[in-house]
């Protein structure tokens, strides 16, 4: 597994590109002009200089081996549409997570999550050889957990005040994850024809 190389994930509705700093410009509109982004979010890249620092950090991390981010770039509208992220990757486990995923309002609810999600769970599964992947999503993001549910995933259970809230409250997250088996012998298919429906 080779995280210094450089991955472009693409089918004919969506490219995902290695995240730089170059970024910064093409995604700080999005990060400064929609607020609502960030309303589960503890460090919101909500200016140029955070979304600055949030890509320096991101970008550090992939030199760790931990995590991958990628820039998600609409060819239908041919327009940056945000960022996502593979991330707590694990070599000896074989494990990860998704997340990290935020998407300007214009490209929510078009398809394009589907798409980016059957990208990354097949750079996952088949080029990092992981068995698992993980989510974990705020309980009261009823939004966010549908979604994840509507890509394959499973409900397993909940962590209880497991971090703090932008408000300085408590937040309980719901933890749903998906198998490597389940991806090649079901899930798979089923993801890409609810892709293909929208196209």
């Amino acid at each position: 597994m080779n995280l210094q190389k450089d991955y472009y994930l693409e089918n004919s509705r969506v490219l995902l590109k290695p995240l730089v700093i170059e970024d910064t410009n093409k995604l700080a509109n999005i990060a400064i002009n929609e607020p609502d982004l960030w309303n589960y979010t503890l460090n919101k890249p909500n200016s140029e200089k955070k979304l600055n620092t949030y890509i320096t950090n991101v970008i550090a991390d992939r030199k760790n081996g931990v995590s991958y981010a990628f820039s998600v770039y609409d060819k239908q509208k041919q327009a940056y549409a945000g960022c996502t992220r593979v991330y707590e990757i694990n070599s000896i486990h074989k494990t990860c997570a998704i997340g990290y995923t935020w998407y300007s309002k214009n490209f929510q609810g078009t398809g394009l999550n589907k798409n980016c999600k059957y990208l990354l769970f097949k750079f996952a599964f088949e080029e990092l050889l992981m068995e698992r992947i993980q989510f974990r999503a705020d309980k009261n993001n009823i939004r966010s957990i549908n979604a994840i549910k509507s890509l394959g995933c499973k409900e397993e259970g909940g962590l209880r005040s497991n971090m703090y809230k932008p408000d300085g409250t408590r937040r309980n997250s719901m933890i749903l994850s998906i198998l490597k088996n389940e991806w090649l012998n079901s899930e798979k298919k089923k993801l890409k024809d609810k892709i293909e429906i929208h196209h």
